[in-house]
């Protein structure tokens, strides 16, 4: 009798998700959703390989190599997160956490040349090495089960800053990016707007597929007007085909030929003061996915993870950031973009998720599928965040209204790492009032400053740093602080 009452209790709370977490749709309509993953997160992730292409001067055939490698550590990691980590909902991604330390690889492997290896090669042999090894630690640090027995110390004061500026902090990537054209910009907003919360009431499709949907009309519009020669190459929406005819079909090399799918860059270096700034970004980023974890669960309207979830979640991190130095990518983390379209889209399933881990990796393995949804526009893809990112700070308002809000010590310390989270990061990447980093190179050595920097450009390190420090050496309640509250 009390496991009947158990189920019905189950199926009551679960009844506004279309697919829980456990649920398995059919193969076809998990395909679909599983690509409206891939879509969501696809914008963020091949950014970063963008980012560092005049960095790392590499060749449009590098380049290539290196967004091909991105596609398949995502698909490996998210894969090892929703079998044998925390099992939630969760896709992996390249971690923004790492961006200062991997500048900091491209400038000593240019001060450190290696005779008949290019310089791109040699930057990602140094950002290979320090990967490798600060996974180790990760890894270490999951499985142990250190990071789920912070709790205690870890609250939703604590917890509900980070997430909040997991999206927050994204800001830079919503308006300025549709704003290069609005009326495409503005256009998917629009349409994930009415799809969502106005046409999902009448029909399954627009419940299910709001975010697909959207990106495919507004890309459709995109390729007629630049196909139709309405548009030219330099307008900012302008869909250029040429990179799907030059990109090959397959990527098959494993071991041979060059640039293969396992150490594509060559052998991995190392070098301490690099591996140490790597280091800084695998606290942030664990801090930033302990998050993720109980932000993905709010989403799906599942039980907070457990001790054991969250140490599994990091450990399963760190193997996949292993995977990434193999593979010749960049370390990756949880998604909080993929987090969002869970809410939006009322679809937790986590075998969803799994299918969109191999859509990852025909990206990666069928280079002209990854080239076709490369042409994506800019303001498109902006559109998308201003639409998803808002959607994590609430999640991040959520969880901190576990606290006791009316606590004036709850309203400093959430309000004063919020703030700080996204005001520190603004100094050190130099403001009218001075640039940090180099306040900070002058002031330490170089190893010092390089972790210091590291933590300090990142708003969720900052914040979760405050917040850990205030709220556990400040006395305060168990309710005050939101323990025990789920």
């Amino acid at each position: 009798m009390a496991q009947t009452k158990s189920t019905a209790t189950v199926k009551r709370d679960s009844s506004k998700i279309l697919y829980p977490i456990d649920s398995r749709p059919p193969l076809q309509r998990a395909v679909v959703l599983g690509i409206q993953h891939v879509l969501t997160m696809f914008g963020a992730t091949v950014s970063v390989p963008l980012l560092f292409e005049q960095p790392l001067g590499m060749s449009p055939a590098e380049l290539g190599t290196l967004i091909s490698s991105v596609m398949i550590c995502s698909g490996v990691a998210t894969i090892m997160q929703v079998t044998i980590g925390s099992r939630l909902p969760i896709i992996q991604g390249v971690s923004f956490s790492f961006l200062a330390a991997f500048f900091a690889c491209i400038a000593y492997a240019k001060a450190n040349p290696m005779e008949g290896v290019s310089h791109g090669a040699l930057s990602m042999r140094y950002i290979a090495g320090a990967i490798i090894v600060g996974s180790l630690v990760e890894i270490v640090v999951g499985f142990s089960g250190l990071i789920g027995k912070l709790r205690k110390v870890v609250t939703p004061v604590v917890i509900g800053p980070v997430i909040m500026l997991i999206g927050l902090a994204l800001f830079e990537h919503g308006a300025p990016k549709a704003g290069t054209y609005w009326p495409v910009g503005g256009g998917t907003i629009m349409l994930v707007i009415l799809f969502t919360l106005v046409l999902a009431r009448h029909h399954r499709i627009f419940r299910v597929l709001p975010v697909l949907l959207a990106v495919v009309c507004v890309w459709v519009v995109c390729m007629a007007l630049s196909v139709s020669a309405v548009w030219t190459a330099s307008h900012p929406a302008f869909i250029d085909f040429s990179g799907v005819g030059a990109a090959p079909w397959l990527r098959v090399n494993l071991f041979w030929g060059d640039h293969p799918i396992l150490l594509p860059w060559g052998t991995p270096k190392l070098a301490l003061g690099l591996i140490i700034a790597v280091l800084a970004g695998y606290v942030a980023s664990m801090i930033e996915s302990f998050g993720d974890y109980h932000g993905a669960a709010a989403m799906a309207e599942a039980p907070p993870p457990t001790d054991k979830q969250i140490s599994r979640g990091i450990g399963s991190e760190g193997l996949g950031c292993l995977s990434t130095g193999l593979l010749g990518g960049f370390s990756s983390t949880s998604y909080s973009e993929n987090i969002a379209l869970i809410g939006l889209t009322r679809v937790a399933s986590r075998y969803v998720v799994f299918v969109a881990a191999f859509v990852l990796l025909a990206l990666g393995l069928f280079a002209k599928f990854g080239a076709v949804v490369a042409t994506i526009p800019g303001p498109l893809v902006g559109g998308l965040y201003c639409s998803l990112f808002g959607l994590i700070a609430a999640v991040g308002i959520q969880q901190l209204a576990k606290a006791d809000l009316h606590s004036q010590r709850t309203l400093f310390i959430a309000g004063f790492s919020l703030f700080m989270g996204l005001s520190v990061p603004k100094w050190f990447s130099g403001s009218i009032y001075g640039n940090g980093s180099e306040v900070v190179k002058l002031a330490l050595d170089p190893t010092s400053a390089s972790v210091l920097i590291s933590l300090g450009s990142t708003g969720m390190g900052v914040a979760a740093i405050l917040g850990l420090l205030l709220d556990n050496l400040i006395p305060g309640t168990d309710a005050e602080r939101g323990i025990g509250v789920e």
